[in-house]
């Protein structure tokens, strides 16, 4: 079971096929004034990376890499994309699902399928209305 980054890692790493891991990040923006007790809101994607699991090591050393691009995020979002016949996907093939997941962020699609975390490593379950 996958309940923070390093074993989002192993998992991928103990895959029968290479995978490409697809991050996206997104903010939290509260409905209203209203619900600014609660924990409700819109989440809204701020950027989308993808990375060969070789390509990472800590949690602290990947926000921090996130951070230098955009520190406002709230959430990591992500998923494994498998290879065939031994190769790992590129970056290209990377494109059209990392376009899917801010639609699926965008649109308040359930979330179920993606791994997330928040800023501490911590599993954030999304529920939808």
């Amino acid at each position: 079971m996958i309940t923070n980054f390093q074993s989002l890692i192993i998992a991928a790493k103990q895959q029968s096929e290479p995978q490409r891991l697809l991050f996206l990040f997104a903010k939290i923006e509260p409905e209203d004034s209203k619900e600014a007790n609660q924990d409700g809101g819109m989440i809204s994607p701020l950027m989308c990376v993808d990375k060969l699991p070789e390509e990472l090591t800590t949690f602290a050393s990947f926000r921090d890499e996130a951070d230098d691009i955009s520190p406002e995020w709230d959430l990591m979002i992500s998923i494994g994309l498998a290879g065939t016949n031994g190769e790992a996907p590129s970056s290209e093939d990377a494109e059209e699902f990392l376009n899917q997941m801010v639609s699926d962020v965008s649109d308040g699609e359930d979330l179920s399928q993606y791994i997330i975390l928040d800023r501490n490593d911590n599993p954030v379950l999304i529920e939808t209305e």
